[in-house]
């Protein structure tokens, strides 16, 4: 029989440019487990997937253990690449276990044959290590998952010659139908178009053995997801774990984050009521040394004594109170603003940019307005919303703007200076808004106001944080200009699950017209009411 997998972390602490990134972690992987690891872009689920799996690269853990049994398959974000190794090779590796088990099937059946003792029952626990493997299905298997995720099939063609997607989409077939009891995939939505996502998901939802999977996509989460291991901040900075799959978790969430808000909050005000209790005590004492007329000078000397007591003590209470719990992430809050304009505010009449936008487009979009653009990669989204905000100049057709409206695009990557800090970008981008006349100076919203970044990320340069909190920022300097139309081409990249979902709420608030382009399947499903442009692809 093949060996029982299991994944087993204890108090498990990581440590990163000297900072944890995870604390005090309790984990057990089963080949029943279907666990969602969740959290903002740099809250270290790489590094804990790459830690699991023993990956030779991992990092080490600053405290607590990793144990592991059994077969685990491990795809992270990148395939490596040997010199030779071919996709042969790959799938031989995938499926050792059921090959070796084939073999001793084969030789415990010719010692069966030739009557040798002891030769029945070899061959009993070969056949049934055979079959608990499905070992004769298992080369099918792997087939199957190659030609369903568009995978090279070619078992001869070196893996070096493959480009990073086809490489990552050889290893998640192979892991798919291979022998491995559990699975760690990390983004492996990465290089997957729709079809093959929907294999994805299937293949997970009926594999026999568990798996642990970081992912962004909240579909496929939504869909495989039993357990979530939430990895973002939390009230004393332990991961948190919540079960009743995607619903499940994003209540629990919201319940964590409501009590967390009321914590803080209570120990703020504990804080305060001892500082008024400091600051009456001090009042009293001055008021102890200038009596009414009348009072002796005894009573004063007895009186002014309790008060410095009364006021040292105060001053001990409030020395020994300590705000335990930090302060809660802020939530999405765009600012609030009324557009000035009304009517038609964008066209475009069968617009095209050569080779880009090839398809005629036609769109008109009125203040207040929603649009969604819908197609395959290549089809010429990015072209149609750069026409629209008027960053590209079309060759066919035309285009046009009103006078007056402001147009903001947040592009799909964001590509901000890295050596000026968050918060002066964000100003000096305010000061130049104000006077181009664009935005009244009483009217502009603090950095700190939309929820975006925190205090202590406010303060790092650019260039020092991470890919989501520098799409954080970049989403902030659009919000910044309150425009009257806002333009969103992949909004959900590099967000964590809890932003995606606070910014698809805070878009049905908006005054502004707003455009959104995406493949991201759940924001699609929670926009699939909206107006829809669809390209279609080359």
């Amino acid at each position: 029989m093949p060996a029982r997998a299991q994944i087993t972390a204890r108090d498990l602490t990581i440590h990163r440019g000297g900072s944890p990134v995870i604390r005090g972690l309790d984990l057990t992987v089963d080949e029943r487990s279907s666990i969602a690891v969740v959290g903002e872009n740099g809250r270290g689920m790489s590094t804990l997937l790459a830690l699991l799996a023993g990956a030779p690269d991992a990092v080490p853990p600053s405290a607590g253990t990793v144990s592991r049994m059994g077969r685990i398959g491990f795809a992270e974000q990148e395939m490596p690449v040997d010199a030779e190794r071919t996709v042969g090779d790959a799938i031989a590796f995938a499926i050792a276990d059921s090959l070796a088990g084939l073999a001793e099937l084969d030789r415990a059946a010719a010692e069966l044959a030739e009557g040798r003792t002891a030769a029945e029952h070899a061959y009993t626990v070969a056949l049934d290590a055979a079959t608990a493997l499905d070992a004769w299905d298992a080369e099918r298997r792997v087939t199957i998952a190659l030609e369903a995720l568009q995978a090279e099939t070619d078992r001869a063609r070196p893996l070096r010659e493959l480009s990073v997607g086809q490489r990552y989409r050889v290893r998640l077939a192979c892991l798919l139908g291979g022998d491995a009891r559990i699975l760690l995939l990390d983004e492996p939505t990465n290089h997957l178009d729709g079809a093959s996502l929907e294999f994805l998901t299937e293949s997970l939802r009926m594999r026999p053995g568990g798996f642990v999977v970081v992912s962004h996509d909240r579909q496929l989460l939504r869909d495989v997801g039993c357990t979530f291991l939430d990895l973002d901040p939390s009230s004393d900075g332990r991961p948190r774990a919540y079960g009743g799959g995607y619903d499940g978790y994003r209540q629990g969430k919201a319940a964590d984050r409501v009590r967390w808000e009321q914590e803080h909050a209570a120990q703020l005000d504990a804080e305060a009521r001892l500082a008024v209790d400091l600051e009456a005590a001090r009042q009293r004492l001055v008021s102890g040394w200038r009596p009414p007329k009348g009072t002796g000078k005894h009573q004063r000397a007895t009186r002014a004594a309790g008060l410095v007591t009364s006021v040292k003590r105060r001053q001990a209470d409030l020395d020994a109170h300590t705000v335990e719990v930090p302060e809660p992430p802020a939530r999405l809050m765009p600012p609030e603003y009324r557009v000035r304009l009304r009517g038609t505010l964008l066209a475009a009449e069968e617009a095209t940019l050569e080779p880009r936008l090839r398809q005629p487009v036609s769109c008109s979009l009125r203040a207040g307005g929603r649009l969604l653009v819908r197609g395959p990669n290549g089809a010429g989204k990015s072209t149609l919303l750069g026409l629209l905000a008027g960053e590209l100049q079309p060759d066919g057709g035309t285009v046009r703007r009103r006078d007056g409206a402001t147009i903001e695009l947040l592009a799909q990557e964001s590509e901000l200076p890295g050596s000026r800090s968050a918060d002066a970008l964000y100003r000096s981008r305010a000061e130049l808004l104000v006077l181009r006349g664009a935005l009244p100076a009483s009217r502009v919203a603090p950095l700190g106001s939309l929820g975006l970044l925190g205090a202590a990320e406010r303060r790092k340069r650019v260039g020092e944080l991470s890919v989501g909190q520098q799409r954080r920022l970049d989403l902030a300097l659009r919000l910044l200009a309150q425009p009257d139309v806002l333009i969103l081409d992949e909004p959900t990249n590099h967000l964590s699950l809890a932003l995606i979902d606070e910014l698809t709420e805070a878009l049905d608030g908006l005054d502004a017209a707003v455009i959104v382009s995406t493949h991201d399947r759940g924001m699609l499903n929670d926009l699939a009411e909206w107006p829809t442009v669809e390209l279609a692809g080359a």
